[in-house]
């Protein structure tokens, strides 16, 4: 499948984030993407210290079929998941060509098959794969699928660094003004806002 701009509009999302339900489903899919690379980057960087707990992560997202899906396959959405983690965090300072040439070879391994779906009292949304598919295709078809609409739709400019000097997190940036600076961890701005005051204020006595 090759990424074309593409766009859905599917009105009977609860929230009303941006302007469809369409677009909110993008929201919450690629905040959970966020989120999960995030994890596993710093499990990473941390390799004794708590493990991602990708079940749980991927529920509180609001992916229903987590709860009863397999180990192998939170397993292999973990496996698959940790391998896109350098280019995800790369995508703030990523070029869309790049990009589009990536999330296209990412497509070409699962088989897209778009329907609409209101399984489990969830609200009409869209589902890639056909409903043989494994969860951990589904998954990542849905990551992918998220990202490939906002990259047709703003490239990869929505995504941001973490500006606080310990944090390498990946943030996304639905703001109207695009003026978001930290990650989803409220201690990044704290920290930050509480050195700058300190600093202003030495420099006031000084």
């Amino acid at each position: 499948m090759t990424l074309v701009p593409y766009t859905l509009r599917c009105g009977y999302a609860r929230i009303v984030y941006v302007t469809s339900g369409h677009d909110t489903e993008i929201r919450l899919t690629i905040e959970a993407l966020v989120d999960l690379v995030n994890a596993l980057a710093d499990a990473a960087a941390e390799p004794r210290g708590d493990q991602v707990n990708v079940r749980t992560l991927l529920h509180d997202h609001r992916f229903s079929r987590a709860t009863a899906a397999s180990a192998a396959a939170i397993d292999r959405v973990e496996e698959r998941a940790a391998s896109m983690v350098a280019t995800l965090l790369g995508l703030p300072d990523a070029d869309p060509e790049p990009t589009v040439a990536w999330i296209n070879s990412q497509l070409s391994a699962i088989h897209i098959t778009p329907s609409l779906t209101d399984h489990d009292g969830a609200d009409l949304h869209i589902h890639w794969t056909p409903a043989s598919a494994t969860f951990d295709d589904q998954v990542i078809a849905d990551f992918l699928m998220a990202l490939s609409q906002e990259v047709c739709d703003h490239g990869t400019e929505r995504f941001g660094s973490c500006a606080a000097v310990d944090c390498e997190h990946l943030f996304y940036d639905v703001t109207r003004n695009g003026s978001r600076k930290f990650c989803a961890d409220p201690r990044c701005a704290s920290r930050t806002h509480t050195a700058d005051h300190r600093k202003r204020q030495r420099n006031v006595s000084g």
